[in-house]
């Protein structure tokens, strides 16, 4: 028997490392005929800490598993053969995963990250081997030409023509480089591909390496991201022991191609790829005008190539089964599958890998499960901060770059900030703009002040201070801080709060004319209200902390709200939802 343990961040975060020594403690001790093994996320977040118990051909997946349960499943199942059915992986969960299609992350929570020997077994750089033995670089290029792949890192550029010009470049030497910097909020789908599959990410920058002359390759990791650059760390060095890179790679005399990892320094503006170069020459990350593009000036200004990791992690897989089979999959335009993280007001948090074409609504209800407490679906972020906000009136939105851009957000690196009933929109602007604000350079004016500006706007608002013109003048910002911009980030930041006021707009007005939170989330807009409902038990005023509540025994208490700083321990406190917020 074979028990397989995740033990990605998000395992480790739900006690995975503990189950983890208590199953090779017992293995250890007893004599127990079992074997263990660590693996990645498998995207499942919500189920952690995950167990597989491989035994011959069958396998049993125990979720949610906590040390009391690892030691009765220890006992009953390993010891005695009797599965413990209610601790077992529904078929709702099962039939989520075996519904995706999964091409960047199909290792990802299956192999050992930490073994170089797993990977090999199941195809593992023989991708790379089919392009060195079987293909001249300019057929590399042409399969990925054929399978439609676009870079994954929110652009959607045809990956095929970054690696052309970067191949038809005449200066040496010429550097690849992957972007690991994903700074979204909520967005992990790079570190479960670092996690879980290195050696896949590896394999995909040599082809892409081979494709247009590079001998270096550099892998810009966040440097929050501790266990990614661990794993990856190790890969490097399993792949250089096995002579998969450094000099001679795969006994090829004169191909050389190594790798190495640069920490980023947590700057959200390094995901901009002139940003990125400047941070690997050791300069403060900010934005170059462009062209040169980096494919003729980049690194040292010598031929540079930057995807993204889940770009290079479809990049084996297209090698091995080629261009038509990733084309077949998704739209006309938009090829292939994408990965999502799903986070927020979902029940089913994590990782999913679909085709593209699907809609808005199969993502977030037949895979995410619907909304938390079965509440309304009110909206979903996509694109991050960078992005926008796509109303439940366009959820049978197709999941495509062409399609998610005519809603007025963007695919982005793949994140999917899912909102219900409860969310302010106005304050979910705000929320977006001041992580950008936060994040700019501070290089180009219109987005250093006009960010600002914007920002203090929609506090204003938020804070019930918000006045007649308000929205017109965030319009006429967003526009300048768009056109004046020289990178991505500027360019984009406005869209979350274009986006909310283009769908959203009654609750802009309600903030400004009314000075009421549609949701009933902005503190200082909230009144709090006792009702005839109340008997007057005293249990609001005695845990009110500014003694804002006044009122005799068994008569009904009233709220000075003058007095009251909207705490809302009153309305917690009360037994008889006499208590309303208005």
């Amino acid at each position: 028997m074979k028990v397989i343990i995740g033990q990605g961040s998000c395992g480790i975060a739900a006690g995975a490392n503990k189950v983890y020594s208590l199953f090779k403690e017992e293995i250890d001790n007893s004599n127990i005929a079992a074997t263990i093994s660590t693996t990645g996320c498998i995207g499942m977040c919500y189920l952690e800490p995950i167990i597989d118990l491989v035994e011959n051909d069958k396998k049993f997946t125990y979720v949610k598993v906590t040390e009391e349960m690892a030691k009765e499943i220890i006992e009953k199942h390993i010891k005695n053969g009797n599965p413990i059915n209610e601790y077992l992986m529904d078929d709702i969960s099962s039939n989520i995963l075996n519904s995706q299609s999964r091409i960047a992350l199909r290792n990802c929570g299956i192999i050992n990250p930490e073994n170089i020997d797993e990977y090999t077994e199941i195809h593992g750089y023989k991708a790379i081997q089919k392009c060195l033995k079987e293909m001249t670089p300019d057929e590399v290029i042409e399969v990925i030409k054929v399978s439609g792949l676009r870079g994954r890192g929110g652009a959607g550029f045809p990956t095929w023509f970054k690696w052309n010009a970067a191949k038809n470049s005449k200066a040496t030497p010429k550097y690849i480089v992957c972007n690991a910097d994903e700074g979204d909020p909520g967005a992990f789908m790079d570190r479960s591909v670092l996690e879980g599959d290195p050696h896949n990410l590896i394999e995909g920058m040599m082809i892409g390496a081979y494709a247009m002359g590079a001998e270096e390759g550099i892998v810009y990791v966040r440097a929050e991201y501790p266990l990614a650059i661990e794993r990856l760390q190790l890969a490097i060095e399993q792949a250089r022991q096995k002579g998969f890179l450094g000099k001679d790679i795969f006994g090829i005399k004169g191909l050389n191609f190594d790798l190495r990892i640069k920490a980023g320094a947590g700057a959200f503006v390094c995901g901009e790829e002139t940003a990125l170069i400047a941070s690997l020459e050791g300069e403060r990350g900010m934005p170059r005008l462009k062209p040169p593009f980096p494919a003729q000036k980049g690194y040292w200004q010598q031929p540079t190539n930057i995807n993204n990791v889940e770009t290079f992690a479809n990049v084996p897989w297209i090698l091995l089964n080629g261009g038509e089979a990733f084309s077949s999959m998704g739209t006309e335009k938009s090829n292939g599958t994408k990965v999502f993280a799903l986070t927020g007001k979902i029940k089913n948090g994590g990782l999913v890998e679909v085709p593209m074409g699907i809609s808005l609504k199969e993502v977030i209800y037949n895979i995410g499960g619907g909304i938390k407490d079965n509440k309304e679906f009110k909206a979903v972020q996509m694109g991050g901060p960078s992005g926008g906000c796509i109303p439940k009136e366009l959820i049978e939105t197709s999941v495509d770059y062409e399609s998610i851009n005519k809603t007025g957000a963007i695919m982005g690196s793949g994140g999917m900030v899912v909102m219900d009933e409860t969310t302010c929109m106005v304050d979910m602007a705000r929320f977006f703009l001041q992580f950008t604000r936060e994040e700019s350079c501070g290089k180009c004016i219109h987005c250093r002040i006009g960010t600002k500006r914007m920002l203090e706007i929609l506090t204003r608002i938020c804070n019930g201070e918000g006045k007649e013109g308000d929205i017109e003048l965030l319009e006429d910002l967003s526009i300048k801080i768009k056109e004046g911009s020289l990178c991505g980030l500027g360019q984009t930041a406005p869209n979350p709060v274009l986006t909310t006021i283009k769908y959203f707009r009654n609750e802009y007005e309600d903030h400004i004319l009314n000075k009421k939170c549609t949701a009933k989330q902005c503190t200082e807009l909230l009144t709090y209200t006792i009702t005839d409902k109340c008997i007057g038990c005293t249990l609001c005023s005695r845990n009110c902390p500014v003694d804002a509540i006044s009122g005799s025994v068994k008569t009904k208490h009233t709220i000075n709200e003058d007095t009251c700083i909207k705490c809302g321990k009153c309305m917690a406190a009360c037994k008889f939802d006499a208590i309303v917020i208005d």
